[in-house]
C-alpha cells in the first residue's frame, strides 16, 4: 500500500464566492474531514507553498496575473468574467488562495521526483482546469495541473506527461494550453452539452487530445467502459512518465450541476485503472488535483474511494 502526501493550505478556505455559490469553502472542508478519517491509509499532510511567478509564467504570462491581482477588491466580491458567466469571483483573500493552490502542485512535483512519495493529492481551491493561457473561466484563475506539468518538464527533464480529467465538465483550459504540444496528452470524459461547451471528439490537437463527450443520464457501467476505451487505452499507448489527474467528483449522481450517474465507489474503479497504467509506465507516479464536485456528501464519499484507489 502506497503512502499518500496531501498538499493543502488554510488560505484555500479563505477564498469567498458569496452566498449560494457552488464553489464554496465547505467543499474543501468536507474533503479534508474525510481524508483525516481514513485510518487504514498512511496519509501525510503538508502546507502548500506559494507558487512563484517564474513557475506560473511557464503557462500564464505575467501580464495576465497582474491583471487578475489588480482587480482584487479591498472588500466584497468582484466578478472577473463578462456576462453571462460572471461567476468567477475575487475577494480580498484571493491572491494567496490562488498562489497556494498552484503551489501545491509544484510542491507535489518536487516530492514526486525526489522519490519520497509516488501518490500525492492537492486538496485545493480555487480549481484550475478551465483556466486558459490568458483567460479566467469557470471558477478557475491559474491552471494548477498545467503549471505542474510544465514544472516537471522544465525542472526534472520529464518528456511525456498525461493529464487525465474525469471532472464532469470539459477542461477547456488544459486543452487550450497543450493543444499543439505532443509532449502532453490530455484526456477528458465529460457530459456534453454542458458548460463550457468544448470537448468534442473532433478536437484532437496534434494527436495528443482525447475527448469522450457523454450524454446526460450516462450510467456507471457505460461511463467506465467509455473511459477505458477512449481515454485510458490512449494513455497506455502514450506511456507517460508522470500522470496528473484533474479529479472532479461532479459526475456523481448527487451533483447539482450535472446529470451523470456515478456512485461514490466508482471513483475507486476510475482511480484504480489510472494507477495500473502509472505502475506500468510512470514508476507509479501520480499527482491528483481537486477540481469540481458540489454535493458535500458525494464529495466526502468519493474522495475516500479516490484515496483507496491512489493507495494501491
Amino acid at each position: 500500500m502506497e503512502n499518500i502526501r496531501v498538499y493543502s493550505h488554510s488560505a484555500c478556505l479563505s477564498k469567498e464566492n458569496g452566498e449560494g455559490h457552488p464553489e464554496r469553502k465547505e467543499r474543501l472542508q468536507s474533503i479534508m474531514d474525510s481524508i483525516q478519517s481514513l485510518d487504514t491509509i498512511n496519509i501525510d499532510f503538508k502546507e502548500a507553498p506559494l507558487a512563484e511567478y517564474k513557475d506560473v509564467n511557464r503557462v500564464h504570462p505575467q501580464s495576465y496575473l497582474d491583471e487578475i491581482f489588480e482587480m482584487i477588491p479591498d472588500e466584497g466580491l468582484v466578478g472577473v468574467e463578462k456576462e453571462p458567466y460572471a461567476d468567477t469571483l475575487l475577494c480580498q483573500n484571493s491572491k494567496e488562495a490562488i498562489l497556494r493552490a498552484c503551489g501545491a502542485g509544484i510542491g507535489a512535483s518536487i516530492d514526486l521526483m525526489s522519490g519520497n512519495f509516488k501518490r500525492l493529492f492537492c486538496a485545493i481551491r480555487p480549481p484550475g482546469h478551465h483556466a486558459e493561457t490568458t483567460r479566467v473561466n469557470g471558477f478557475c484563475f491559474i491552471n494548477n495541473a498545467a503549471v505542474a506539468a510544465r514544472y516537471l518538464q522544465s525542472q526534472f527533464d520529464i518528456n511525456r506527461v498525461a493529464i487525465i480529467d474525469f471532472d464532469v465538465h470539459h477542461g477547456n483550459g488544459t486543452q487550450e494550453i497543450f493543444y499543439n504540444d505532443e509532449s502532453v496528452l490530455y484526456g477528458s470524459i465529460h457530459q456534453h452539452p454542458l458548460f463550457p461547451g468544448t470537448g468534442m471528439e473532433s478536437e484532437k490537437g496534434v494527436g495528443n487530445i482525447f475527448n469522450a463527450p457523454i450524454d446526460s443520464g450516462t450510467t456507471s457501467e457505460d461511463f467506465l467502459k467509455i473511459f477505458n476505451e477512449k481515454i485510458l487505452k490512449n494513455v497506455d499507448k502514450f506511456k507517460p512518465e508522470v500522470i496528473l489527474i484533474s479529479a472532479g467528483f461532479d459526475a456523481h449522481k448527487r451533483d447539482p450541476l450535472a446529470a451523470i450517474n456515478l456512485d461514490s465507489e466508482d471513483y475507486f474503479l476510475l482511480t484504480q485503472a489510472i494507477v495500473e497504467i502509472a505502475d506500468r509506465h510512470s514508476n507509479g507516479r501520480v499527482i491528483s488535483f481537486l477540481e469540481g464536485g458540489y454535493d458535500l456528501l458525494a464529495l466526502s464519499e468519493s474522495i475516500e474511494a479516490h484515496f483507496k484507489g491512489l493507495s494501491l
